[in-house]
């Protein structure tokens, strides 16, 4: 099991970047940055690059929907060739309200638009000629849309590899299938192992028996706030992935559309997903976050003494995470990180 964590942004994504460099000492094996609708995550994940030796660099995510195929592969080519194949492109459709109020596009087939872009993706990276028609894209322009000059292009400059590895953020069923069918890793979140199966299980099945045997094994990050110890003050880290909770669960997306709050609902949780939801909508945070359910936050993170942390750890791998997600909470990441892969290890 390898050991990834989130990009944080404090204000000043500089200042956190940088101290990728101690993490990637103490033996963090792969760095996710988020774009969301704030910075980009290629320029910051060039940033790393030029900083760090060793550590692989993800986005996490570039959306399908504000990027055509044709940037995503000079983008993730580009990536790799900085990092010296590096490159992790994590992809996802988003959502609804960033892809239309912050992007202006129509929110429309996500499963099928991100499918499409990896296809599109692949193809460029081996450098062919880019050749490929859906309802989503169409390359080149036809002859009777446009100028009429379009003709198959294969990428200028030669990637540092064909295989950039591809992962998509996914939740519902038929997204999560497609995941397991064509992307190279999986990327869910707020993950509560034990009910991995349960929820997600017939979708990886379905997906899986289709997938094709020259990708290997699914890869998949799950995890949450990481705090080794004992005592009050360390079961009190909990606490700071409330509010994230709480966040996804009651304010990403809209009321009627909302990926996460679905989730909660999947495992259990449906009395807890509309309690959450109607107090962050009325503006009550702290309330909200108060009903997250301890059950999910002690199951979905890792905090409490070395042995409890253990059992977190043997639970997501049996989940089938192949990178384990750690947010570390204490006065010294770097020496949380290196205990952590101790651990894993």
């Amino acid at each position: 099991m390898k050991l990834s964590t989130m990009l944080m942004y404090d204000g000043n994504p500089r200042s956190a970047a940088d101290q990728v460099v101690g993490l990637e000492k103490a033996g963090l094996d792969l760095v996710w940055v988020a774009e969301a609708y704030g910075f980009d995550s290629p320029t910051l994940m060039g940033y790393l690059a030029a900083k760090t030796e060793r550590v692989q660099i993800g986005s996490g995510i570039m959306n399908v929907f504000s990027r055509t195929p044709g940037a995503l592969l000079q983008t993730a080519a580009g990536l790799d060739n900085v990092s010296a194949g590096r490159a992790v492109i994590g992809l996802g459709a988003s959502g609804p309200q960033v892809i239309e109020g912050f992007h202006g596009m129509p929110y429309e087939r996500p499963l099928g638009r991100t499918r499409d872009a990896i296809a599109v993706l692949r193809q460029g990276l081996r450098r062919e000629p880019l050749e490929f028609s859906s309802r989503n894209f169409t390359l080149p322009l036809p002859a009777d849309q446009g100028l009429g000059l379009g003709k198959p292009l294969k990428l200028l400059t030669k990637p540092e590899r064909p295989d950039v590895p591809l992962w998509v953020a996914a939740l519902g069923d038929k997204n999560v299938e497609m995941t397991a069918e064509v992307a190279d890793g999986w990327m869910p979140h707020l993950v509560y192992p034990e009910k991995t199966q349960q929820v997600w299980g017939a979708a990886l099945a379905a997906g899986a028996a289709k997938r094709s045997a020259d990708l290997g094994p699914l890869q998949m990050t799950a995890g949450g706030v990481l705090a080794i110890g004992e005592g009050p003050e360390v079961k009190a880290m909990l606490d700071f992935a409330r509010p994230m909770y709480a966040l996804y669960v009651g304010g990403m997306g809209a009321r009627d559309k909302n990926f996460y709050n679905d989730l909660a609902c999947q495992y259990g949780y449906e009395k807890e997903a509309k309690e959450i939801q109607d107090l962050y909508l009325a503006g009550k945070k702290d309330q909200a976050a108060a009903l997250v359910p301890d059950e999910w936050l002690e199951a979905g993170n890792l905090v409490g003494p070395e042995s409890y942390v253990k059992e977190r750890i043997a639970a997501f791998r049996e989940a089938g995470v192949t990178h384990l997600q750690i947010m570390p909470a204490s006065a010294d990441p770097v020496a949380t990180v290196a205990h952590m892969k101790e651990l894993v290890s």
